[in-house]
């Protein structure tokens, strides 16, 4: 199976750090979510969604050409970042 990750502009890092024994605080597995409930958390449309992969806005994982996988903390990180408004100051 082929799986192609595309990132927004950013660098991925492949990490061996040892996965944490019962009891303790070791790393938390990632929550993908499809598409469909992507756009039902952010309240857009699903070809909204479709727009901003194409657009490579967000970062998604392509698991087949036609299904896509998203990280939502990174995609909603990514927005934040792309739509950003900087306050300004009146003088």
């Amino acid at each position: 199976m082929k799986v192609t990750i595309c990132t927004a502009n950013q660098a991925t890092m492949n990490t061996s750090e040892p996965v944490g024994q019962i009891g303790t605080a070791g790393p938390v597995a990632p929550t993908l979510v499809k598409k469909k409930e992507l756009a039902k958390r952010l309240s857009v449309s699903p070809r909204t969604i479709d727009n901003w992969v194409a657009k490579r806005v967000i970062p998604y994982l392509q698991v087949t050409p036609r299904f896509y996988l998203f990280h939502f903390d990174e995609v909603l990180a990514a927005i934040r970042k792309q739509y950003q408004v900087e306050p300004v100051s009146r003088v």
